[in-house]
């Protein structure tokens, strides 16, 4: 079975006569000269000159052959890990995107940065590796993989770049995501811009292998039938092959730079009952590679093997770059490169995505020497050393430990948030564009007894929620399982939409038409219900009810340009032309590049008689669609009419 690049839920759009709806030769680089801070080695390349930093979402650092997968093709990172330092046991300060990139960038564990779920901005005031780089007169430059990391939820700051334009259709509909080879690209084509003697500041954020993962197209059609973690390697190595190509653009600037790899967190492929990631707080999606290169970085071997976190990340990297440190939770790893002990401490973690996108317990961590305890319902605390699966709980056995590291867990953080924190930069429309990345981002409620659920006691659920929203179900496979959850959870909004979408994509129209109304009466935070239900009515002739939901969908999402998009769609197939091109106006004042607006403005337009009007929006048309774009001929045909 074949299946196109990335088949998530995503916005928008089905075509230009359709009406519009919401649903989604290795170059390793190698060190030109010695640069140890050992001495022999000259003054100016002791210490870095720029700093690349690549982040691989979704990386578990067991699956990297400098950390023993037999199976790996990651010889860019394998080859950092051989001439600089490999961090044995690096943990995220959470197994989620947004949080622990901002974590990384802050040093700060997520309590202090504000950013506790995907989608919910980072405090403003906090300072970032970029603001302090930036300071110091450095150029900084990112370009992000994926939306969870957009501008919108602070992580921009400092930056004189931000790269974070996702692809769109040849139709105009926006992606959530794009492939690593843009990003590096992007990242590049910044870099070359920068004048050789500017200092450099570059994060590089690849997507890959974030699911559903893409076969390695040499597979043949058959790739997409081979178990996800098979195909899970074939991300990473496409992964690789991006590191490669930007590592070998760094040409001249190579002997002078300070690179860093890191994973943002793991992935589960059933250990502990998960699937993907962001639901618990185990080492298998809280461990990631960490590996640094560059001048100060001698080749260690072993590697280190301190537990660290990411939040040492930008400690460790004004150390070598000799800036003044900051007040972070984080600590410089640099006399771990100089053979020297860092100080005893403890890490934190959590996961409040339990709690905001079910309503459950939230699940926070301490990891003090050999040991590790998990606040939740029912406490866990584990022998790490000996026991690195966690498997054993030995909460009730050394009951002591666990008191006095669930107290430990208290002064980093509580199991509950404010409200108007859990609701931070929430609005519909992100929750919709998260939600096509296979996050649920719900909302919260407060538990009616006083105790949430313990996510443990919620496993099989959640993973089977983890499958369908991964996009690793598709066609009749995805609709039975849908199905079954709309059975068991009449109420759950997100199943009851995305069903009714599968239902059409099968030619059900009449089927899908009950799910999008119960989503829409059991309050679905986002429009994509009434989008949906709009559909289903306009397809069965009654245009006059479609209309009366999207007005609906205008009051419940304020200025959503496919809503409006969607109205002028019905107002120009009923021939009340001002107010269609009124709403297709709207539209593209919001979003320009809704290539179906602007076709059927230009439609609207010609049929009211202003063909210059109708032209000019042609003319602009042409000149967003990609070059070889179907709907070019269409437009074409249009445009030769009005001359």
């Amino acid at each position: 079975m074949t299946r196109p690049r990335r088949t998530r839920w995503v916005v928008w759009g089905l075509g230009f006569a359709a009406f519009v709806l919401a649903v989604a030769g290795l170059a390793v680089y190698r060190q030109q000269s010695a640069t140890s801070l050992g001495g022999g080695t000259p003054a100016d390349l002791r210490r870095p000159r720029h700093v690349v930093l690549v982040t691989v979402d979704t990386l578990r650092a067991d699956r990297v052959g400098a950390y023993g997968w037999k199976d790996a093709r990651t010889p860019a990172i394998d080859g950092l890990a051989a001439r600089g330092a490999r961090f044995d046991r690096a943990f995220a300060a959470a197994p989620i995107t947004l949080p622990s990139h901002a974590s990384l960038l802050s040093g700060l564990y997520p309590p202090g940065h504000g950013s506790r779920h995907n989608g919910m901005r980072v405090r403003d005031g906090v300072a970032t590796l970029a603001t302090v780089l930036r300071e110091q007169g450095w150029a900084t430059g990112a370009f992000v993989g994926a939306f969870p990391l957009d501008r919108r939820f602070g992580l921009d700051r400092g930056f004189l770049r931000y790269g974070d334009r996702m692809s769109r259709t040849d139709e105009g509909r926006v992606l959530n995501e794009r492939p690593g080879r843009v990003v590096v690209d992007e990242a590049l084509e910044w870099a070359r811009s920068m004048t050789a003697d500017r200092r450099m500041f570059l994060w590089v954020h690849l997507f890959e292998p974030h699911a559903p993962y893409e076969p390695d197209p040499q597979r043949g059609p058959g790739g997409w039938s081979l178990p996800p973690a098979v195909r899970y390697d074939d991300e990473v190595a496409r992964a690789d092959r991006e590191i490669v190509r930007l590592l070998a653009g760094l040409a001249e600037r190579a002997a002078s730079t300070l690179v860093v790899v890191a994973g943002d967190h793991g992935e589960a492929f059933g250990e502990h009952g998960e699937i993907s990631h962001s639901l618990f707080v185990y080492d298998t999606t809280l461990r990631v590679p960490l590996i640094l290169a560059g001048p100060g970085i001698p080749p260690l071997s072993p590697p280190v093997s301190a537990p660290v976190s990411l939040v040492d990340v930008l400690p460790t990297v004004l150390d070598l770059c000799g800036l003044p440190r900051r007040d972070t939770d984080g600590v410089s790893l640099v006399p771990t490169l100089q053979g020297r002990p860092i100080d005893r401490r403890e890490l934190y973690a959590e996961s409040f995505a339990p709690l905001l996108d079910f309503g459950w317990s939230s699940l926070r961590a301490v990891r003090s020497g050999s040991l590790k305890y998990i606040e939740s319902p029912q406490p866990e605390l584990f022998d790490v050393d000996r026991d690195p699966s966690e498997e054993h709980n030995l909460a009730g056995s050394r009951r002591e430990e666990a008191q006095r590291l669930a107290a430990r867990v208290e002064n980093w953080s509580g199991a509950e948030l404010p409200t108007e924190q859990a609701l931070s930069g929430m609005d519909a429309g992100v929750r919709a564009r998260l939600n096509a990345l296979g996050y649920v981002s719900g909302t919260t409620g407060s538990a009616a007894s006083g105790i949430r659920p313990d996510p443990k006691d919620r496993r099989e659920l959640a993973a089977r929620l983890a499958l369908v929203f991964s996009g690793e179900l598709n066609g009749s496979d995805l609709r039975r399982a849908l199905q079954k959850l709309a059975d068991e959870d009449p109420r759950n909004t997100q199943v009851r939409t995305r069903l009714g979408y599968s239902l059409i994509d099968a030619g059900d129209v009449r089927a899908a038409e009950p799910h999008f109304r119960a989503a829409i009466a059991a309050s679905m935070p986002s429009v994509d219900a009434h989008l949906g239900l709009a559909l289903c009515l306009s397809s069965t002739g009654r245009a006059a009810e479609a209309e009366r939901v999207l007005i609906e969908a205008k009051r419940v999402e304020p200025g959503n340009p496919v809503v409006e998009a969607n109205l002028g769609s019905l107002a120009l197939e009923a021939n009340r032309l001002d107010a269609a091109i009124a709403h297709f106006g709207a539209a593209l004042d919001r979003d320009s590049d809704l290539h179906q607006a602007r076709f059927n403005l230009a439609r609207a337009l010609a049929k009211a008689g202003r063909r210059t009007d109708a032209a000019k929006q042609a003319r602009e048309l042409l000149t967003r669609l990609p070059a070889g774009a179907p709907q070019r001929a269409e437009v074409e045909r249009l445009l030769t009419a009005l001359q």
